[in-house]
């Protein structure tokens, strides 16, 4: 007689996965496709994390809890190299790492320094995702995915899996969800159903001003920018039914000359930035928003560890 079936369920799995690469390699991206929520701030000039924001991905079997880190770059300020330090504890620390390399790019000297780095973590699984695949046809994906192959061999460790995605058109992301999870250990849930970031909500406010103060501003301002969210209240006197929310936030710039860049003729440029962040607050927090930004001199911050830390770093 033969032995019956038994259903077992496959024991609940929960652990930490971090992307990291090197600056503009659509880690932010990748983050908010597999969460589905906007956590992690985006733009289209690199260097835009400065935190390592944690997205939560809920599913039956699995609780995936995503750490997207700064890129790893070569640093040119102490802010830089506070934020290299943030990348290496965090791979020190984590489940399973996930190096997002982009198919539309050549390897470079920056992939081969990230490689030899995470190379030396022996332990920890490492899966190379190759991202932005909509930009390229199928041979130049395929060239991609054979170079990504050797690099980790010359460099003497094994990929646990290698996928193409495109975050931005959904490709694939469900597949790396699923391949993402049997690498984590067992475990219960870390996280309450339903949340999906750990930030604070004034950083992730801060963030959004942040990203939206970056959009359009010329080259030299990227790095300058920082943003301190100095109180959230809930306005007095308001009825129940329509609540409003008052943010009083400074952007900070290296210069006075960068002032007039943020601020833009006849408080244009500022306007702008209020109104596009301000409708993403309000999505992220769920309430009507009054927003007060002031731009500020804070010079040369990233250089001066007492400036850093009042700006949380």
């Amino acid at each position: 007689m033969s032995a019956p079936s038994s259903s077992v369920t496959p024991a609940h799995r929960a652990g930490f996965a971090c992307f990291v690469g090197r600056p503009n390699a659509g880690k932010s991206t990748l983050t908010n496709a597999l969460v589905g929520q906007k956590v992690a701030i985006t733009s289209n000039r690199p260097q835009t994390t400065r935190h390592t924001v944690r997205g939560i991905v809920h599913r039956p079997d699995a609780q995936l809890i995503l750490v997207d880190t700064p890129g790893l770059h070569k640093p040119r300020t102490l802010l830089g190299e506070r934020l290299n330090d943030v990348v290496r504890t965090t791979w020190a620390e984590v489940d399973v790492i996930g190096f997002c390399l982009p198919a539309d790019q050549k390897l470079g000297p920056g992939d081969r320094f990230i490689a030899k780095e995470i190379a030396g973590i022996k332990k920890t699984p490492k899966v190379a995702v190759v991202t932005k695949t909509d930009l390229v046809d199928g041979k130049q994906l395929a060239e991609q995915l054979i170079a990504v192959d050797q690099l980790a061999a010359e460099l003497g460790f094994e990929w646990a899996e290698i996928i193409p995605v495109s975050a931005v058109k959904g490709d694939q992301v469900q597949l790396l969800t699923d391949l993402l999870a049997p690498l984590m250990p067992e475990g219960p849930a870390l996280y309450p159903e339903g949340d999906l970031t750990d930030e604070p909500e004034q950083v992730m406010v801060a963030e959004l001003i942040r990203e939206a103060a970056l959009e359009g501003v010329r080259d030299e301002l990227p790095h300058s920018i920082a943003v301190v969210v100095e109180e959230m209240l809930p306005r007095e006197d308001r009825p129940a039914d329509k609540p409003l929310l008052d943010i009083h936030a400074n952007v900070f710039i290296e210069r006075p000359s960068q002032k007039g860049i943020i601020i833009g003729p006849k408080g244009k440029r500022l306007k702008e930035v209020g109104v596009k962040s301000r409708k993403h607050i309000e999505a992220l927090l769920g309430t009507p928003v009054f927003l007060d930004l002031h731009v500020k001199v804070a010079k040369d911050w990233q250089r001066d560890p007492k400036q850093l830390r009042r700006l949380g770093f």
